[in-house]
């Protein structure tokens, strides 16, 4: 009996993270990347800028 109770400990850490992925990926397709492809946009400009002086 023993054994069993170990077995569900890997069989509920699956599920739980089989819930999470889930979970995970549909609040990533309602959020998109559109602002964090903008503030990647932002930065290379701001790289790509040549400041003169010391």
């Amino acid at each position: 009996m023993a054994a069993l109770a170990w077995l569900l400990i890997p069989l509920m850490a699956g599920i739980g993270a089989g819930l999470w992925g889930s979970w995970a990926h549909r609040t990533r397709k309602a959020r998109s990347d559109g602002p964090e492809l903008d503030g990647y946009a932002r930065f290379r400009e701001a790289m790509e800028k040549t400041h003169t002086g010391p």
